[in-house]
């Protein structure tokens, strides 16, 4: 599987990346070269970056990489065992949703921001199933940066699917991906230039 993603990178085409239990849609250039170096800088620039927290063992902990959680007002989430209260959309985050939602066919009224400083930070295997997101919506990814692995890795199976995001590329997760596959943003000492990730989700009102 692996060496045809690889040679699929030049078609403007998506590449569907898992063969079951979900779809996953990679697009190489979402945004070309000049509006990822704007979007990029922008972002870096306007919005309020903060150490994540993270609940480990009954203790919060701060991580290395920082985070920006953007939404309407409703939207607090939780994950990691910490609330996250959201900061007012700014207008270039509400471009790139708007073009999101265009590109689905669905809404999104929040989005997580990551900021990875080098290839020393990175996240994890895990899955974006936390009960605020409800599971009928497809997450949405934007990849600003430093060139970094991604990969799948299904739960039963532990089947690995890995690829790399470019700048300006976008991934879209589809239902019920979250159900059968973990994803992780692997560490790397050949990365030093900082990579910022966008996650546009679609939050359940509380009951």
């Amino acid at each position: 599987m692996q060496n045809s993603l690889f040679n699929q990178l030049n078609s403007s085409d998506p590449i569907c990346l898992l063969e079951k239990d979900g779809r996953a849609e990679y697009f190489h250039h979402f945004y070309d070269a000049d509006e990822s170096d704007h979007l990029y800088k922008y972002l870096l620039s306007s919005l309020v970056w903060e150490a994540d927290e993270i609940k480990m063992f009954g203790n919060l902990v701060k991580t290395a990489r920082k985070v920006a959680w953007v939404g309407d007002p409703e939207c607090t989430y939780t994950y990691s065992g910490v609330q996250k209260i959201p900061q007012t959309w700014i207008s270039a985050l509400l471009e790139v949703k708007h073009k999101l939602e265009q590109f689905t066919g669905h809404t999104y009224n929040s989005c997580l921001l990551n900021l990875y400083h080098s290839g020393a930070e990175g996240m994890g295997w895990h899955s974006d199933n936390e009960r605020e997101l409800g599971g009928t919506n497809p997450i949405a990814s934007i990849s600003l940066g430093a060139r970094r692995k991604f990969a799948f890795r299904h739960k039963q199976d532990k089947t690995t699917c890995p690829i790399f995001l470019e700048h300006g590329s976008a991934l879209i997760m589809y239902p019920p991906i979250q159900e059968h596959w973990h994803h992780s943003l692997l560490k790397t000492t050949m990365v030093k230039s900082p990579r910022i990730n966008l996650t546009f989700r679609k939050i359940l009102p509380r009951i």
